[in-house]
């Protein structure tokens, strides 16, 4: 009887992708796999023509010469074999993919347990935050055992490969078309067996304690930035690698100053006769010197200046962002009898229209919001 084309057995075009053979063959395996039809001869025939195509077609070598030959690249025993490779190589795979976590299997590659990372919180100022810091922190953490040299075992001693999985970490059970990988339950997946632990790790290859890192915080990060420090965190168990090391940054709030972004906003109080008159005042910056601002007549509370540049540093940049001033018209408080004079004697001459337009414009569109509601 002559084979069918792998295609058509998987049910794809020519063009199909590696992950619509993969769905096509799951889909079809599933179908008809023996444990679903007892008995069922034909199911059995295409549950292993299905595991000979995809072995091919999933193989970037084999598919490109089953398109090139067909069948006959195959031929004089260099093909898959029915039911065998191929069935390692496709249902096998991906029934792992699905349900190897949930049967507790142990995955490809399987050895002592890479270190735990591990997370460090900090709180920076606003200025470390534009300048950058170097600074020293002491994490509690497991580090390789200074007894054993993480191997876990004596002095003299070192672990040996593990009888039951043959150092392999996993073991195979068959159960019918099926092949069940899990992890070695006699070395836990790591391969080795100790048979002199070290006393001081009790085998794992690792003690607790204190470590002291210095910690470059680079200008222009932001409340929230996280700093990874590689290899840093917990050791791994028997000299498997160690975790990582992660900075959470946060930026407490600044009495003067606040940030958007690489921008930063100050407000700032002005005398009422320095708002009226015009004038400069002195500002602080981020840097720690002052800078000044013209105030033009006339101004009024909430007008903007902008200081190009005097801003907060912007991460791996050499440009900064802006500083925003923000003016504040202050009204003056505790009056003298002389001073209180002076104010009534300019608002008789001032009038109530010409040196406040605002307050005139405003006024104005209530009147006409009024007159509108009565009629």
């Amino acid at each position: 009887m002559a084979k069918r084309d792998y295609y058509d057995v998987l049910g794809v075009s020519r063009g199909a992708s590696k992950d619509e053979l993969k769905r096509a063959y799951r889909k079809l395996a599933m179908q008809f796999h023996p444990d679903r039809n007892p008995g069922d001869a034909e199911a059995e025939h295409k549950f292993k023509e299905l595991n000979e195509a995809y072995d091919v077609l999933k193989d970037d070598d084999k598919k490109a010469a089953y398109d090139r030959f067909g069948h006959a690249a195959f031929e004089n025993g260099g093909g898959p074999r029915p039911g065998g490779a191929g069935f390692a190589g496709g249902f096998a795979d991906i029934f792992e993919e699905m349900f190897g976590e949930f049967m507790g299997g142990a995955r490809r590659g399987a050895g002592p347990g890479r270190g735990s990372d591990l997370r460090y919180n900090m709180t920076i100022s606003l200025e470390d935050a534009f300048r950058g810091r170097q600074t020293e922190i002491r994490i509690p953490t497991s580090a390789s055992c200074e007894v054993c040299d993480g191997t876990g075992a004596e002095k003299g001693s070192k672990p040996i490969p593990c009888p039951t999985c043959h150092g392999a970490g996993k073991v195979r059970a068959q159960q019918g078309f099926f092949t069940i990988e899990r992890t070695c339950p006699a070395c836990g997946g790591v391969g080795q067996v100790i048979e002199n632990p070290c006393k001081a790790c009790t085998g794992s290859g690792r003690q607790r304690k204190d470590k002291t890192l210095s910690v470059n915080i680079p200008a222009g990060v932001e409340d929230g930035t996280r700093i990874r420090l590689a290899g840093e965190g917990e050791a791994g168990m028997r000299g498997a690698p160690p975790g990582d090391l992660y900075l959470f940054l946060s930026i407490e709030p600044h009495p003067i100053f606040h940030r958007e972004g690489p921008d930063i906003h100050c407000r700032v109080p002005v005398a009422m006769v320095t708002a009226a008159l015009g004038g400069q005042i002195e500002v602080p910056t981020i840097e720690g010197s002052r800078a000044r601002v013209a105030v033009p007549a006339g101004t009024q509370s909430g007008k903007q200046f902008r200081l190009k540049g005097k801003g907060m540093s912007v991460l791996r940049s050499p440009s900064r962002g802006d500083m925003y001033v923000e003016v504040a018209v202050e009204t003056p408080m505790n009056l003298t009898k002389r001073q209180r004079e002076l104010l009534e004697e300019f608002q008789a001459e001032a009038g109530d229209d010409t040196t406040s337009p605002q307050s005139h414009s405003f006024f104005d569109k209530v009147k006409e919001l009024w007159d509108d509601l009565r009629d």
